[in-house]
């Protein structure tokens, strides 16, 4: 319970940690970063970490000169993309030792054939699109691993993905995060951050376990 508390205060106080943290520790916070990234899109079972409003933060400490720009996007990109990565590989080897059984009561090898040719021909958006969305962006590439989405198209999709929403994020961060308002409600915005595509999400699955109803 006590490590629960303190990752919430961590996710909505990110910015007093990270500037405690540069200060004690400088260039170090690079290597913290990544390691966030990395884990938050590369481990399935680590959707908890903050990921919108770290590269917020991240933007503004670039905007009032605590990081460097360039450095930080590039190396939050790489994070993103070796996490995706990752996160995909241990998809692709776990998926087939469990759906390589026969068509069963346990398991419906039409439904498995459906999900890998649904991720052939719309997972790219699906995997640009849940960059944005907590949580999905920790399932989306393991996910796309199982159904045997092929390499070269995830890796097209993982790339862009992560530049968008990496390159966007810090970039608005950059741009505003400064901004008196901002920072007086800043724990609201990181709130939002988290809420608002979680709500967008159940309310998705929502309509369309109505739709098969």
């Amino acid at each position: 319970m006590e490590f629960i508390l303190h990752l919430v205060d961590f996710i909505l106080h990110v910015d007093k940690y990270l500037q405690l943290f540069i200060h004690d520790y400088g260039t170090w916070v690079y290597a913290l970063l990544f390691l966030i990234i990395f884990v938050e899109t590369g481990l399935v079972v680590m959707p908890f970490l903050p990921g919108d409003s770290l590269l917020f933060v991240v933007g503004a400490m670039c905007g009032v000169g605590l990081m460097d720009y360039a450095a930080s996007v590039a190396l939050l990109m790489a994070a993103a993309i070796l996490g995706n990565q990752s996160n995909y590989t241990i998809g692709r080897f776990f998926g087939p030792r469990v759906f390589k059984w026969p068509d069963s009561r346990w398991f419906n090898r039409q439904a498995f054939d459906q999900a890998h040719a649904f991720y052939e021909k719309y997972g790219g958006v699906t995997l640009v699109a849940a960059r944005f969305m907590p949580f999905v962006r920790t399932f989306a590439p393991f996910v796309a691993g199982v159904a045997q989405m092929t390499r070269s198209r995830f890796a097209l999709f993982d790339v862009l993905g992560a530049t968008l929403w990496v390159g966007g994020v810090v970039t608005v961060g950059y741009f505003f995060g400064n901004i008196p308002w901002v920072q007086q409600h800043l724990d609201k915005i990181i709130w939002s951050m988290l809420l608002i595509p979680g709500v967008l999400v159940l309310l998705g699955a929502w309509k369309a376990r109505r739709a098969q109803a």
